[in-house]
Protein backbone atom coordinates (compact mmCIF):
# COMPACT_ATOMS: atom_id res chain seq x y z
CA UNK A 1 0.00 0.00 0.00
CA UNK A 2 1.09 3.40 -0.62
CA UNK A 3 0.05 7.20 1.21
CA UNK A 4 -1.74 9.24 -1.56
CA UNK A 5 0.78 12.16 -1.25
CA UNK A 6 3.34 9.94 -2.33
CA UNK A 7 1.48 8.33 -5.28
CA UNK A 8 0.27 11.78 -6.50
CA UNK A 9 4.98 12.43 -6.35
CA UNK A 10 5.41 9.49 -8.50
CA UNK A 11 2.58 10.04 -11.10
CA UNK A 12 4.06 13.81 -11.12
CA UNK A 13 7.25 12.09 -11.98
CA UNK A 14 5.92 9.94 -14.42
CA UNK A 15 4.57 12.51 -15.98
CA UNK A 16 8.41 13.74 -16.38
CA UNK A 17 7.67 17.12 -13.76
CA UNK A 18 11.13 18.85 -13.29
CA UNK A 19 9.26 21.32 -11.00
CA UNK A 20 6.60 22.17 -8.37
CA UNK A 21 6.62 26.45 -8.26
CA UNK A 22 4.13 27.44 -5.09
CA UNK A 23 3.38 28.77 -1.91
CA UNK A 24 2.45 25.83 0.38
CA UNK A 25 -0.36 26.39 2.89
CA UNK A 26 -1.07 23.95 5.86
CA UNK A 27 -3.53 21.86 3.54
CA UNK A 28 -0.38 20.96 1.38
CA UNK A 29 1.70 19.30 3.75
CA UNK A 30 1.68 15.70 3.19
CA UNK A 31 2.06 16.85 -0.25
CA UNK A 32 5.38 18.70 0.53
CA UNK A 33 6.63 15.88 2.92
CA UNK A 34 6.56 13.19 -0.54
CA UNK A 35 7.92 15.80 -2.48
CA UNK A 36 10.71 16.43 -0.07
CA UNK A 37 11.63 12.89 -1.16
CA UNK A 38 11.54 13.02 -4.30
CA UNK A 39 15.21 13.00 -6.63
CA UNK A 40 13.70 14.16 -9.61
CA UNK A 41 11.21 17.05 -8.49
CA UNK A 42 12.21 20.30 -7.17
CA UNK A 43 10.64 22.52 -5.16
CA UNK A 44 10.37 26.29 -6.25
CA UNK A 45 9.36 28.35 -3.28
CA UNK A 46 7.63 31.94 -4.29
CA UNK A 47 6.82 34.72 -2.80
CA UNK A 48 3.17 35.52 -4.54
CA UNK A 49 0.89 32.23 -5.65
CA UNK A 50 0.66 34.54 -8.97
CA UNK A 51 4.53 34.21 -9.70
CA UNK A 52 4.58 30.88 -9.41
CA UNK A 53 1.36 30.38 -11.77
CA UNK A 54 3.25 32.62 -14.41
CA UNK A 55 6.54 30.77 -13.85
CA UNK A 56 4.83 27.27 -14.49
CA UNK A 57 2.83 28.86 -17.82
CA UNK A 58 5.91 29.82 -19.20
CA UNK A 59 7.90 26.56 -18.34
CA UNK A 60 4.96 24.75 -20.25
CA UNK A 61 4.98 27.42 -23.14
CA UNK A 62 9.17 26.65 -23.65
CA UNK A 63 8.96 22.93 -23.35
CA UNK A 64 5.68 21.93 -24.31
CA UNK A 65 5.15 20.11 -21.24
CA UNK A 66 2.75 21.08 -18.23
CA UNK A 67 4.31 23.31 -15.66
CA UNK A 68 2.95 22.75 -12.06
CA UNK A 69 2.10 24.83 -9.56
CA UNK A 70 0.62 24.86 -5.88
CA UNK A 71 -0.68 26.87 -3.76
CA UNK A 72 -3.39 25.72 -0.47
CA UNK A 73 -7.44 26.22 -0.24
CA UNK A 74 -9.19 29.82 -0.09
CA UNK A 75 -6.88 32.96 -0.93
CA UNK A 76 -3.55 30.67 -1.79
CA UNK A 77 -6.50 29.76 -4.48
CA UNK A 78 -7.83 32.52 -5.54
CA UNK A 79 -4.06 34.34 -6.19
CA UNK A 80 -3.93 31.78 -8.88
CA UNK A 81 -6.78 32.88 -10.87
CA UNK A 82 -4.53 35.20 -12.83
CA UNK A 83 -1.64 32.71 -13.83
CA UNK A 84 -5.00 30.32 -14.90
CA UNK A 85 -6.42 32.88 -17.41
CA UNK A 86 -3.12 33.73 -18.39
CA UNK A 87 -2.36 29.91 -19.42
CA UNK A 88 -5.54 29.18 -20.95
CA UNK A 89 -5.80 31.81 -22.94
CA UNK A 90 -2.33 31.87 -23.98
CA UNK A 91 -1.92 28.66 -24.52
CA UNK A 92 0.44 27.24 -22.09
CA UNK A 93 0.29 23.68 -20.80
CA UNK A 94 0.24 24.25 -16.74
CA UNK A 95 -1.40 22.45 -13.96
CA UNK A 96 -2.51 23.95 -11.06
CA UNK A 97 -2.61 21.75 -7.44
CA UNK A 98 -4.50 23.54 -4.98
CA UNK A 99 -4.93 22.16 -0.63
CA UNK A 100 -8.40 21.43 0.48
CA UNK A 101 -9.85 21.14 4.06
CA UNK A 102 -11.11 17.48 5.01
CA UNK A 103 -14.02 16.48 2.77
CA UNK A 104 -15.11 13.54 4.68
CA UNK A 105 -15.03 14.82 7.86
CA UNK A 106 -14.29 18.34 9.02
CA UNK A 107 -14.75 20.49 12.63
CA UNK A 108 -14.02 24.17 10.78
CA UNK A 109 -17.41 24.95 9.21
CA UNK A 110 -16.56 26.87 6.18
CA UNK A 111 -13.40 28.54 7.80
CA UNK A 112 -11.59 29.46 3.99
CA UNK A 113 -13.57 27.46 2.22
CA UNK A 114 -14.25 28.29 -1.31
CA UNK A 115 -15.79 25.90 -4.38
CA UNK A 116 -12.45 26.03 -5.65
CA UNK A 117 -13.11 23.68 -8.43
CA UNK A 118 -16.05 24.95 -9.91
CA UNK A 119 -14.17 28.74 -9.78
CA UNK A 120 -11.10 27.34 -12.38
CA UNK A 121 -14.22 25.92 -14.59
CA UNK A 122 -14.74 28.87 -17.00
CA UNK A 123 -10.98 29.37 -17.34
CA UNK A 124 -9.39 25.75 -17.34
CA UNK A 125 -9.31 22.98 -19.59
CA UNK A 126 -9.78 20.20 -16.62
CA UNK A 127 -11.01 21.20 -13.43
CA UNK A 128 -11.37 18.24 -10.41
CA UNK A 129 -11.10 17.50 -6.77
CA UNK A 130 -9.57 13.94 -5.59
CA UNK A 131 -12.06 12.07 -3.84
CA UNK A 132 -10.21 8.83 -3.37
CA UNK A 133 -7.03 7.96 -3.57
CA UNK A 134 -7.58 5.43 -5.98
CA UNK A 135 -8.62 7.79 -8.17
CA UNK A 136 -5.30 9.74 -8.32
CA UNK A 137 -3.61 7.99 -11.19
CA UNK A 138 -6.22 8.75 -14.30
CA UNK A 139 -7.15 12.28 -12.90
CA UNK A 140 -3.24 13.25 -12.75
CA UNK A 141 -3.00 11.50 -16.15
CA UNK A 142 -5.98 13.11 -17.64
CA UNK A 143 -5.44 16.51 -16.54
CA UNK A 144 -1.67 16.09 -18.31
CA UNK A 145 -3.35 14.95 -21.33
CA UNK A 146 -5.72 17.51 -21.80
CA UNK A 147 -3.15 20.42 -21.03
CA UNK A 148 -1.05 19.41 -23.16
CA UNK A 149 -3.11 18.48 -26.00
CA UNK A 150 -4.07 21.20 -28.87
CA UNK A 151 -4.96 23.78 -27.83
CA UNK A 152 -2.84 23.61 -24.48
CA UNK A 153 -3.91 25.31 -21.11
CA UNK A 154 -4.31 25.12 -17.68
CA UNK A 155 -5.81 22.15 -15.95
CA UNK A 156 -6.89 22.37 -12.04
CA UNK A 157 -6.52 19.25 -9.33
CA UNK A 158 -7.80 20.05 -5.87
CA UNK A 159 -6.13 17.63 -3.29
CA UNK A 160 -7.94 17.90 -0.21
CA UNK A 161 -5.66 16.80 2.81
CA UNK A 162 -7.50 13.86 4.44
CA UNK A 163 -7.19 12.18 1.14
CA UNK A 164 -3.82 13.34 0.94
CA UNK A 165 -2.86 10.57 4.01
CA UNK A 166 -5.11 7.56 2.52
CA UNK A 167 -3.78 4.65 1.63
CA UNK A 168 -4.10 2.92 -1.61
CA UNK A 169 -2.43 -0.09 -4.10
CA UNK A 170 -3.00 2.24 -7.14
CA UNK A 171 -0.40 3.06 -9.55
CA UNK A 172 0.73 5.63 -12.23
CA UNK A 173 -0.83 5.18 -15.41
CA UNK A 174 2.15 5.77 -18.11
CA UNK A 175 1.62 8.24 -21.22
CA UNK A 176 -0.19 6.65 -24.63
CA UNK A 177 1.58 6.46 -27.30
CA UNK A 178 -0.89 9.77 -29.76
CA UNK A 179 -0.23 11.77 -32.78
CA UNK A 180 -2.13 14.48 -33.88
CA UNK A 181 -4.09 13.50 -37.50
CA UNK A 182 -2.77 15.08 -40.54
CA UNK A 183 -4.67 17.09 -42.62
CA UNK A 184 -7.21 15.89 -45.32
CA UNK A 185 -5.34 15.68 -48.79
CA UNK A 186 -7.79 17.19 -50.71
CA UNK A 187 -8.32 19.84 -47.99
CA UNK A 188 -4.45 20.68 -48.97
CA UNK A 189 -4.39 20.38 -53.05
CA UNK A 190 -7.40 22.79 -53.00
CA UNK A 191 -5.75 25.44 -50.41
CA UNK A 192 -2.60 25.19 -53.12
CA UNK A 193 -4.49 25.41 -55.72
CA UNK A 194 -5.81 28.81 -54.71
CA UNK A 195 -2.56 29.74 -53.70
CA UNK A 196 -0.92 29.31 -57.25
CA UNK A 197 -3.89 30.94 -58.68
CA UNK A 198 -3.45 33.74 -56.46
CA UNK A 199 -1.99 37.48 -57.64
CA UNK A 200 -0.35 38.38 -54.04
CA UNK A 201 -0.37 35.86 -51.53
CA UNK A 202 0.54 36.40 -48.19
CA UNK A 203 1.33 33.96 -45.12
CA UNK A 204 0.12 35.20 -41.66
CA UNK A 205 1.46 33.36 -38.53
CA UNK A 206 -0.90 33.28 -35.69
CA UNK A 207 -0.23 31.97 -32.06
CA UNK A 208 -1.35 28.57 -33.09
CA UNK A 209 1.87 28.67 -35.17
CA UNK A 210 3.92 28.81 -32.79
CA UNK A 211 5.71 25.43 -32.81
CA UNK A 212 9.01 24.26 -33.00
CA UNK A 213 8.30 21.68 -36.11
CA UNK A 214 5.63 24.02 -37.16
CA UNK A 215 8.69 26.95 -37.49
CA UNK A 216 11.01 24.51 -39.08
CA UNK A 217 8.16 23.58 -42.23
CA UNK A 218 7.24 27.57 -42.32
CA UNK A 219 10.59 28.34 -43.20
CA UNK A 220 11.47 25.71 -45.96
CA UNK A 221 7.78 26.61 -47.31
CA UNK A 222 8.90 30.53 -47.48
CA UNK A 223 12.25 29.64 -48.90
CA UNK A 224 10.51 27.56 -51.45
CA UNK A 225 7.97 29.73 -52.87
CA UNK A 226 9.47 33.30 -51.71
CA UNK A 227 5.89 34.34 -50.47
CA UNK A 228 6.14 37.16 -47.96
CA UNK A 229 5.16 36.52 -44.08
CA UNK A 230 3.54 38.57 -41.13
CA UNK A 231 3.04 37.88 -38.10
CA UNK A 232 0.95 38.24 -34.87
CA UNK A 233 2.67 39.33 -31.53
CA UNK A 234 2.19 35.87 -30.20
CA UNK A 235 3.81 34.60 -33.75
CA UNK A 236 7.13 36.39 -33.16
CA UNK A 237 10.10 34.60 -34.28
CA UNK A 238 8.11 31.39 -35.86
CA UNK A 239 10.38 32.23 -39.18
CA UNK A 240 13.50 34.63 -38.58
CA UNK A 241 12.42 37.82 -38.89
CA UNK A 242 15.80 39.18 -40.39
CA UNK A 243 14.24 37.33 -43.76
CA UNK A 244 13.95 39.40 -46.37
CA UNK A 245 10.21 38.08 -47.19
CA UNK A 246 9.18 39.40 -43.54
CA UNK A 247 6.83 42.57 -43.65
CA UNK A 248 6.12 43.14 -40.15
CA UNK A 249 4.46 41.88 -37.09
CA UNK A 250 0.61 43.65 -36.30
CA UNK A 251 1.34 44.97 -32.94
CA UNK A 252 -1.11 47.99 -33.22
CA UNK A 253 -5.02 47.56 -34.12
CA UNK A 254 -4.66 48.95 -38.03
CA UNK A 255 -2.97 51.94 -40.54
CA UNK A 256 0.57 50.41 -39.26
CA UNK A 257 2.71 49.56 -42.20
CA UNK A 258 1.90 45.83 -41.56
CA UNK A 259 -1.62 46.46 -42.54
CA UNK A 260 -0.98 47.75 -45.67
CA UNK A 261 1.01 44.65 -46.75
CA UNK A 262 -2.02 42.58 -45.82
CA UNK A 263 -4.37 44.45 -47.32
CA UNK A 264 -2.13 44.19 -50.72
CA UNK A 265 -2.54 40.37 -50.26
CA UNK A 266 -5.79 39.12 -52.39
CA UNK A 267 -5.09 35.06 -50.43
CA UNK A 268 -4.18 34.94 -47.16
CA UNK A 269 -2.63 31.66 -45.57
CA UNK A 270 -3.52 32.14 -42.06
CA UNK A 271 -1.26 29.96 -40.03
CA UNK A 272 -2.78 29.17 -36.17
CA UNK A 273 -5.05 31.87 -35.88
CA UNK A 274 -6.39 31.78 -32.36
CA UNK A 275 -9.18 34.80 -31.83
CA UNK A 276 -7.87 35.62 -27.94
CA UNK A 277 -5.00 37.63 -29.79
CA UNK A 278 -6.24 41.53 -31.52
CA UNK A 279 -6.97 40.18 -35.29
CA UNK A 280 -4.37 41.26 -37.66
CA UNK A 281 -7.18 42.03 -40.21
CA UNK A 282 -11.23 41.84 -40.72
CA UNK A 283 -11.93 40.09 -43.57
CA UNK A 284 -15.04 41.74 -45.48
CA UNK A 285 -17.24 40.58 -48.63
CA UNK A 286 -14.93 41.00 -51.39
CA UNK A 287 -11.80 40.98 -50.46
CA UNK A 288 -8.95 38.71 -49.74
CA UNK A 289 -9.50 35.30 -49.89
CA UNK A 290 -8.20 33.39 -46.66
CA UNK A 291 -6.80 29.79 -45.96
CA UNK A 292 -7.20 28.67 -42.66
CA UNK A 293 -4.42 26.17 -41.31
CA UNK A 294 -4.77 25.01 -38.06
CA UNK A 295 -5.28 22.09 -35.29
CA UNK A 296 -9.16 23.41 -35.28
CA UNK A 297 -11.32 24.30 -37.66
CA UNK A 298 -12.38 28.35 -37.67
CA UNK A 299 -14.53 29.90 -35.56
CA UNK A 300 -16.43 31.97 -37.87
CA UNK A 301 -17.83 35.42 -36.99
CA UNK A 302 -18.47 39.01 -38.79
CA UNK A 303 -15.10 39.41 -39.70
CA UNK A 304 -13.31 36.11 -40.09
CA UNK A 305 -15.30 33.27 -42.54
CA UNK A 306 -12.31 31.81 -44.52
CA UNK A 307 -12.95 30.56 -47.70
CA UNK A 308 -11.03 27.45 -47.27
CA UNK A 309 -9.47 25.23 -44.29
CA UNK A 310 -6.77 22.71 -43.68
CA UNK A 311 -7.59 21.07 -39.99
CA UNK A 312 -5.12 19.16 -38.84
CA UNK A 313 -1.33 19.23 -37.12
CA UNK A 314 0.04 22.50 -38.69
CA UNK A 315 3.60 21.02 -39.60
CA UNK A 316 2.30 18.23 -41.04
CA UNK A 317 -0.12 20.72 -43.05
CA UNK A 318 2.92 23.18 -44.06
CA UNK A 319 5.08 20.35 -45.49
CA UNK A 320 2.58 18.54 -47.37
CA UNK A 321 1.79 22.26 -49.19
CA UNK A 322 5.33 22.73 -49.18
CA UNK A 323 5.78 18.90 -51.25
CA UNK A 324 2.73 20.06 -53.48
CA UNK A 325 2.32 23.60 -54.67
CA UNK A 326 4.89 25.24 -57.73
CA UNK A 327 5.95 28.82 -57.39
CA UNK A 328 4.25 31.21 -59.68
CA UNK A 329 6.60 33.49 -61.43
CA UNK A 330 2.78 35.89 -61.98
CA UNK A 331 3.47 36.32 -58.15
CA UNK A 332 3.32 39.88 -57.06
CA UNK A 333 4.90 41.01 -53.61
CA UNK A 334 5.92 44.49 -54.53
CA UNK A 335 3.28 46.36 -52.37
CA UNK A 336 3.99 44.07 -49.54
CA UNK A 337 7.57 44.70 -49.72
CA UNK A 338 7.25 48.55 -50.55
CA UNK A 339 5.50 48.52 -46.96
CA UNK A 340 8.33 46.66 -45.31
CA UNK A 341 10.60 49.40 -46.29
CA UNK A 342 8.59 52.09 -45.62
CA UNK A 343 8.46 50.75 -42.23
CA UNK A 344 12.31 50.27 -41.85
CA UNK A 345 13.03 53.72 -43.09
CA UNK A 346 10.70 55.30 -40.79
CA UNK A 347 11.95 53.31 -37.91
CA UNK A 348 15.73 53.84 -38.68
CA UNK A 349 14.95 57.42 -38.27
CA UNK A 350 14.28 57.62 -35.04
CA UNK A 351 16.45 54.68 -33.88
CA UNK A 352 19.36 57.40 -33.17
CA UNK A 353 17.57 59.93 -30.58
CA UNK A 354 19.76 60.58 -28.24
CA UNK A 355 17.28 62.00 -25.54
CA UNK A 356 17.35 61.26 -21.69
CA UNK A 357 14.69 60.31 -20.08
CA UNK A 358 14.78 57.56 -23.25
CA UNK A 359 12.59 57.02 -25.97
CA UNK A 360 11.65 53.92 -26.66
CA UNK A 361 12.57 53.59 -30.39
CA UNK A 362 16.11 54.03 -29.37
CA UNK A 363 15.99 51.45 -26.11
CA UNK A 364 14.41 49.01 -28.84
CA UNK A 365 17.04 49.39 -30.82
CA UNK A 366 19.79 49.29 -28.30
CA UNK A 367 18.39 45.97 -26.64
CA UNK A 368 17.87 44.33 -29.97
CA UNK A 369 22.33 45.10 -30.20
CA UNK A 370 22.77 43.78 -26.90
CA UNK A 371 20.77 40.53 -27.06
CA UNK A 372 22.79 37.87 -29.16
CA UNK A 373 20.00 35.91 -31.61
CA UNK A 374 19.10 32.82 -29.60
CA UNK A 375 18.60 35.59 -25.95
CA UNK A 376 14.88 35.37 -24.89
CA UNK A 377 13.15 39.21 -23.44
CA UNK A 378 10.49 38.56 -21.27
CA UNK A 379 7.62 41.13 -21.44
CA UNK A 380 5.21 42.54 -19.11
CA UNK A 381 2.50 44.27 -20.36
CA UNK A 382 2.87 47.95 -20.97
CA UNK A 383 2.78 50.48 -24.30
CA UNK A 384 6.49 49.62 -24.39
CA UNK A 385 5.06 46.07 -25.67
CA UNK A 386 3.67 47.92 -29.19
CA UNK A 387 7.22 49.23 -29.96
CA UNK A 388 8.89 45.77 -29.18
CA UNK A 389 6.57 43.95 -31.26
CA UNK A 390 6.90 46.15 -33.93
CA UNK A 391 10.84 46.92 -34.20
CA UNK A 392 12.58 44.44 -32.39
CA UNK A 393 13.17 41.37 -34.65
CA UNK A 394 13.36 37.86 -33.07
CA UNK A 395 16.09 35.19 -34.57
CA UNK A 396 13.45 32.29 -33.35
CA UNK A 397 10.07 30.64 -31.75
CA UNK A 398 9.78 32.21 -27.77
CA UNK A 399 13.02 34.48 -27.88
CA UNK A 400 10.36 37.58 -27.61
CA UNK A 401 7.85 35.86 -24.76
CA UNK A 402 4.66 38.88 -25.15
CA UNK A 403 1.33 38.22 -23.62
CA UNK A 404 -1.22 39.13 -26.35
CA UNK A 405 -4.02 36.92 -24.61
CA UNK A 406 -4.65 38.00 -21.40
CA UNK A 407 -2.35 40.92 -21.48
CA UNK A 408 -1.68 40.85 -18.02
CA UNK A 409 0.67 43.04 -15.63
CA UNK A 410 2.94 41.49 -13.07
CA UNK A 411 3.86 38.50 -15.53
CA UNK A 412 7.11 39.70 -17.14
CA UNK A 413 9.74 39.14 -14.22
CA UNK A 414 8.48 35.46 -13.29
CA UNK A 415 8.29 34.69 -17.02
CA UNK A 416 12.14 35.86 -17.33
CA UNK A 417 12.63 33.69 -14.19
CA UNK A 418 11.47 30.25 -15.85
CA UNK A 419 13.09 31.15 -19.15
CA UNK A 420 16.37 31.53 -16.93
CA UNK A 421 15.20 28.09 -15.32
CA UNK A 422 15.05 26.10 -18.75
CA UNK A 423 17.92 27.68 -20.37
CA UNK A 424 20.55 28.63 -18.12
CA UNK A 425 23.32 28.76 -20.84
CA UNK A 426 20.81 31.90 -22.42
CA UNK A 427 21.12 35.22 -21.79
CA UNK A 428 17.55 36.30 -20.21
CA UNK A 429 16.35 39.57 -19.57
CA UNK A 430 12.51 40.83 -17.62
CA UNK A 431 11.42 43.88 -19.97
CA UNK A 432 9.20 45.60 -17.26
CA UNK A 433 7.27 49.09 -16.56
CA UNK A 434 7.43 50.15 -13.50
CA UNK A 435 3.71 49.54 -12.44
CA UNK A 436 4.20 46.02 -13.78
CA UNK A 437 7.57 45.15 -12.15
CA UNK A 438 5.75 46.25 -8.60
CA UNK A 439 3.04 43.62 -8.85
CA UNK A 440 5.49 40.85 -8.81
CA UNK A 441 8.92 42.78 -7.17
CA UNK A 442 8.85 40.28 -4.39
CA UNK A 443 9.83 37.71 -6.96
CA UNK A 444 13.75 39.32 -6.65
CA UNK A 445 14.17 37.42 -3.96
CA UNK A 446 13.50 33.96 -5.61
CA UNK A 447 15.87 34.70 -8.22
CA UNK A 448 18.64 35.61 -6.21
CA UNK A 449 17.97 32.83 -4.05
CA UNK A 450 18.03 30.24 -7.21
CA UNK A 451 21.48 31.96 -8.38
CA UNK A 452 19.49 32.69 -11.91
CA UNK A 453 21.42 35.25 -14.24
CA UNK A 454 18.55 37.89 -15.47
CA UNK A 455 18.80 41.50 -16.33
CA UNK A 456 15.54 43.39 -15.29
CA UNK A 457 14.89 46.22 -17.17
CA UNK A 458 12.80 48.64 -15.21
CA UNK A 459 11.15 51.36 -17.79
CA UNK A 460 10.37 53.96 -15.13
CA UNK A 461 7.56 56.78 -16.17
CA UNK A 462 6.15 56.71 -12.70
CA UNK A 463 2.27 55.86 -14.31
CA UNK A 464 0.23 53.14 -15.99
CA UNK A 465 1.48 55.15 -19.08
CA UNK A 466 -0.69 52.55 -21.69
CA UNK A 467 -3.84 53.70 -19.86
CA UNK A 468 -2.40 57.42 -19.48
CA UNK A 469 -1.84 57.02 -23.15
CA UNK A 470 -5.76 56.08 -24.27
CA UNK A 471 -6.71 58.83 -21.75
CA UNK A 472 -4.88 61.53 -23.61
CA UNK A 473 -6.07 60.05 -27.52
CA UNK A 474 -9.77 60.00 -25.94
CA UNK A 475 -9.46 63.74 -24.83
CA UNK A 476 -9.45 63.18 -21.18
CA UNK A 477 -7.19 65.28 -18.86
CA UNK A 478 -4.17 63.59 -17.62
CA UNK A 479 -5.73 62.20 -13.99
CA UNK A 480 -5.57 59.40 -11.68
CA UNK A 481 -2.65 57.22 -13.58
CA UNK A 482 0.54 58.20 -11.84
CA UNK A 483 2.16 57.37 -8.53
CA UNK A 484 5.49 57.42 -7.32
CA UNK A 485 8.01 54.76 -7.19
CA UNK A 486 11.09 53.37 -5.04
CA UNK A 487 15.11 53.73 -5.62
CA UNK A 488 14.85 50.90 -7.36
CA UNK A 489 18.83 50.48 -7.11
CA UNK A 490 18.68 50.41 -3.82
CA UNK A 491 15.27 48.52 -3.97
CA UNK A 492 17.37 45.86 -5.93
CA UNK A 493 20.67 45.98 -3.54
CA UNK A 494 17.66 45.33 -0.02
CA UNK A 495 17.36 41.73 -2.10
CA UNK A 496 21.10 40.79 -3.13
CA UNK A 497 20.33 41.72 -6.61
CA UNK A 498 22.82 44.50 -8.34
CA UNK A 499 21.22 47.97 -9.37
CA UNK A 500 22.07 50.45 -11.91
CA UNK A 501 20.52 53.25 -13.11
CA UNK A 502 20.64 54.85 -16.58
CA UNK A 503 21.54 58.44 -16.75
CA UNK A 504 22.67 59.12 -20.38
CA UNK A 505 21.31 57.90 -23.53
CA UNK A 506 24.94 57.35 -24.66
CA UNK A 507 25.48 55.26 -21.44
CA UNK A 508 22.76 52.59 -22.04
CA UNK A 509 24.54 50.41 -24.87
CA UNK A 510 27.62 49.76 -22.49
CA UNK A 511 25.11 49.25 -19.42
CA UNK A 512 23.02 46.46 -21.17
CA UNK A 513 26.21 44.78 -22.42
CA UNK A 514 27.84 44.54 -19.27
CA UNK A 515 24.84 43.72 -17.51
CA UNK A 516 24.04 40.87 -19.06
CA UNK A 517 27.72 39.41 -19.32
CA UNK A 518 27.42 39.94 -15.40
CA UNK A 519 26.63 36.68 -13.09
CA UNK A 520 23.35 36.81 -11.13
CA UNK A 521 20.51 39.45 -10.84
CA UNK A 522 21.20 42.90 -12.54
CA UNK A 523 18.51 45.27 -12.09
CA UNK A 524 18.71 48.45 -14.70
CA UNK A 525 15.93 51.23 -13.92
CA UNK A 526 15.58 53.24 -17.47
CA UNK A 527 13.86 56.75 -17.25
CA UNK A 528 11.45 56.27 -19.87
CA UNK A 529 9.54 59.12 -22.12
CA UNK A 530 6.47 58.08 -24.32
CA UNK A 531 5.02 61.54 -24.95
CA UNK A 532 5.77 61.25 -28.56
CA UNK A 533 3.78 58.11 -28.96
CA UNK A 534 0.46 59.59 -30.13
CA UNK A 535 3.12 61.59 -32.69
CA UNK A 536 4.91 58.34 -33.95
CA UNK A 537 2.73 55.22 -33.38
CA UNK A 538 -1.17 57.15 -34.77
CA UNK A 539 -0.14 60.61 -36.78
CA UNK A 540 2.97 59.66 -38.58
CA UNK A 541 2.45 55.74 -39.12
CA UNK A 542 -1.14 56.74 -40.54
CA UNK A 543 0.02 59.74 -43.01
CA UNK A 544 2.75 57.47 -44.14
CA UNK A 545 1.59 54.01 -44.55
CA UNK A 546 -1.58 55.90 -46.41
CA UNK A 547 0.66 56.88 -49.15
CA UNK A 548 1.17 53.18 -50.22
Amino acid sequence: MTKASDLFIQCLEAEGVEYVFGVPGEENLDFLDSLSRSTQIKLILNRHEQAAGFMAATYGRHTGKAGVCLSTLGPGATNLVTAAAYAQLGGMPMMMITGQKPIKSSKQGRFQILDVVDMMRPITKFTHQIASADNIPARVREAFRLAQEEKPGAVHIEFPEDIAHEQTDSTPIPASLSRRPAADAKAVRAAVKRIESAKSPLIVIGAGGNRALTSRMLTQFVEKTGIPFATTQLGKGVIDEYNPKFVGCAALSSGDFVHRAVDAADVIINIGHDVIEKPPFFMQAGGAEVIHVSFRSAEVDAVYFPQYEVVGDIANAIWQMKEDILPQAGWDFDRMLKARAAELAHTQKSNGDLRCPIYPQYLVSQVRKAMPPDGIIALDNGVYKIWFGRSYRAFSPNTVLLDNALATMGAGLPSAMASAMVYPDRKVMAICGDGGFMMNSQEMETAVRLKLNIVVLILNDNSYGMIRWKQANMGFKDWGLTYNNPDFVKYAEAYGATGHRVTSAEGLPELLQSALNAPGVQLIEVPMDYSDNDLILNRQIKELSAAI
